[in-house]
Formats: structure tokens, sequence, C-alpha cells
């Protein structure tokens, strides 16, 4: 993997990648796989189209779920084609060796947020979780973003995942949230009835919110030691 590009005099460092995720491994063995047997006339910028469209084709079928919930698993098709494009396009790059770090880096994470903002806006137009669930998941997904890109600028390293989850995991845990809600959107906890998406929701939020704290005051201790105070 090439590390440097050199455009108008200027020297770009590609940050090392850190997974650390429950399925990096075998994610890893079956992307350099197919990535090797992809057909020639497919391209890595294809399937990043392909996993912005079929994120944005997951929030819209999560909000015409609200009409017939059999739409949900047109949501778990475009759930797993999102992790197809997502996921294949980088090792792609990089088994033929066509890498363009500022621009992958660029692009793959401005398509990240956009597609994040169409899947939560999806969600909650679905019914199957209230607005305040949507719009707390997707400010805390962005604020881990940002801590994670400013990391990946200032310490050198982007790690992909956070403790033992990755977006792969997230697919994973939709995809059983989906099948879950073909056969009730409700769950009971502690007595009262509540949406399962909405419970599903409310960890998920939380979790992050406080995964950002954590990760940032390491990181700011981190560059603190590295730059102290003379």
């Amino acid at each position: 993997m090439n590390t440097n590009a050199s455009m108008s005099g200027t020297r770009f460092n590609a940050a090392q990648r850190i997974n650390r995720s429950l399925t990096a491994q075998v994610e890893k063995r079956a992307l350099l796989w197919m990535a090797e047997r992809a057909p020639h006339w497919i391209s890595s910028d294809q399937l990043t189209v392909l996993g912005l469209t079929a994120q944005i084709g997951a929030g819209v079928c999560y909000a015409l779920a609200r009409f017939d919930k059999h739409w949900l698993l047109a949501v778990i098709l475009c759930l797993a084609l999102n992790w197809l494009g997502d996921s294949l396009d980088g090792t792609l790059a990089r088994v033929r060796k066509q890498q363009r770090p500022r621009y992958g880096f660029y692009v793959d994470h401005i398509v990240d947020l956009i597609g994040a903002v169409a899947l939560m806006t999806g969600l909650g137009a679905s019914g199957y979780l209230h607005w305040q669930t949507a719009m707390a998941m997707l400010v805390a997904f962005m604020l881990l973003s940002a801590e994670s890109y400013l990391a990946t600028y200032t310490l050198g390293c982007f790690e992909l995942s956070q403790g033992f989850f990755g977006p792969t995991e997230i697919r994973i845990l939709l995809i059983a949230g989906n099948l879950a809600l073909l056969r009730s959107s409700y769950s009971t906890l502690l007595g009262h009835r509540f949406l399962l998406f909405d419970e599903g929701g409310a960890i998920a939020a939380v979790s992050m919110f406080a995964m950002a704290i954590i990760v940032a005051a390491r990181h700011t201790a981190e560059l603190y030691r590295q730059e102290p105070l003379p």
C-alpha cells in the first residue's frame, strides 16, 4: 500500500488503519478474495456509488415500511449492498495498486455522513421509533465521526472500529432488528411497553456519546503527553 501521495509540492501521509472489530479478520479475508476476483470493469468509484445508493435506499425503504412492514426486507438487501460497496471499494483499490489516499479518505467519509443522514431520516419517518431517538443517534454518530477524523489528522491513525464494534457489526444489529420488527415492533422492559427500536436506538445513542467522550479524553491526554507545556 502506498502511504504517500505528492501533489502541488505537498506530501500526504496516509494514516495507519486500525480495525479491532469482531468481524475484522473474517471480513478482511472475504474482501481480499472478492477484490482479487472482481471483473476488470468494476472500479472502486462504482463501488463507492453503490454503497451510497444502497444506504440512501435503506432510508427510503425504512420510510416505506411505515405503510408495509415487508419493506424491512428491502432494507436488509440495501444494507448488504451498502456493506459490499462501502467495504470493497478501498480493498479493490489496494489490490489493483490504484490508491488515491486523499481522494479516497475524503470521498469515503463524506459519503458515510450523507448516508447516515439518509438512514436516520428514513428511520425517523418509519414509525418504528420516535424522531427524537433517530436524531439523537445521528448527532452521536456525527460527534464520534468528527472525533475520529480529528484523531486521524493529529495522531496519524484511523480507527475503523470503536472497541469490538465497527460498521459491519452495526449493520448486523440493524438486520437482526429488522427481522425482530417483522414479528413485533414493541418490547416490554420492567413492565413497560416500548418501541423496540426506541430501546435499541437509545442504547446506541448513549453508547456512542459515551464512547466519544472517553476516546476524546484519551486522545487529548495522548496529545498533551506529546506536546506538553514548556
